[in-house]
């Protein structure tokens, strides 16, 4: 039997190389990624405003949200902000122009080929913002690249879920956050444990399904962490989407469901918000603890 730390190293192995070809395959994949229809659509259908969307460089958007953290964590000018799990740079891009000049967006990845493409897009994000201010980093969200106490935001779009050590990403992220630094979230979550034939599909895998957890175990993970101020919204209609999309693997899923149930029984999209404790308070028992 396999020790734990392999089982682990299998998972994110699996993980890597789906999101390399997604990343190598040069426009949107609908069979391991984990949305579906048309990626502007669907970044418009879970709230990117058009002007968000026009302003990103070339392929930076394949298609791989389940939410829009760079809302829920209202970035303000000069912040540094850290992404994990920037794939191609979406969400950093936008996350750049938003703190503007004096601020910093990072990202994270494991996948080399979803880095390049990212670095890639630079370039192109300079030209058109005149902006010098995001960069992306080679690492694994349980090991972050990043000095302790230096993140004034960590965002995140769909990717907690892929990681096999979850309760290690919560940890990482206190670690990186500034007292009273905060985190925003989009994810996939369950509202009930997957049947077995769905958890053991290797493209639930990929695409954001079977690496979920329950809700009530991402709330304990980020509480446990050192978190406070966490809040939970489940999203169910961007699950019925995917299903009225008819996105290639929800249509498995379907098919491997029991018969009277159907994905938004099981899966969600979750929207985590949290804080660190400490720093500027902005009420009158924040600092408490």
């Amino acid at each position: 039997m396999k020790s734990e730390l392999s089982q682990q190293e299998d998972v994110r192995q699996k993980v890597r190389s789906g999101y390399a070809e997604i990343a190598a395959s040069g426009s949107e994949r609908r069979e391991s990624c984990c949305c579906g229809g048309n990626a502007g659509d669907l970044a418009a259908a879970v709230g990117y405003t058009a002007e968000e969307l026009a302003a990103l460089p070339e392929g930076a958007n394949m298609g791989l949200s389940c939410g829009n953290p760079n809302a829920l964590a209202a970035l303000k000018p000069g912040e540094v902000v850290l992404d994990l799990g920037s794939g191609g740079g979406f969400d950093v891009f936008i996350a750049g122009r938003k703190v503007g000049p004096q601020g910093r967006a990072i990202g994270v990845d494991m996948t080399a080929e979803m880095l390049a493409k990212a670095r890639k897009n630079v370039t192109s994000y300079r030209e058109s913002s005149g902006l010098d201010n995001v960069e992306f980093r080679l690492g694994e969200i349980e090991h972050l690249p990043i000095a302790d106490a230096t993140i004034d935001a960590v965002i995140s779009n769909c990717v907690i879920n892929l990681s096999p050590n979850k309760a290690q990403v919560w940890r990482e992220i206190a670690r990186v956050l500034r007292p009273g630094g905060r985190v925003a979230v989009s994810d996939s979550a369950l509202l009930k444990p997957l049947p077995a034939a769905v958890a053991r599909m290797v493209e639930a895998l990929v695409g954001c399904v079977a690496g979920a957890v329950l809700i009530t175990e991402t709330e304990r993970m980020a509480r446990e962490a050192g978190l406070a101020d966490i809040t939970l919204t489940s999203k169910s209609s961007y699950v019925e989407s995917m299903v009225t999309w008819e996105d290639p693997l929800y249509r498995k899923i379907v098919e491997a469901l029991p018969t009277g149930t159907k994905p938004s029984d099981f899966i969600t999209s979750l929207e985590v918000t949290a804080r660190k404790p400490g720093g500027a308070c902005c009420h009158d028992d924040c600092c408490a603890g």
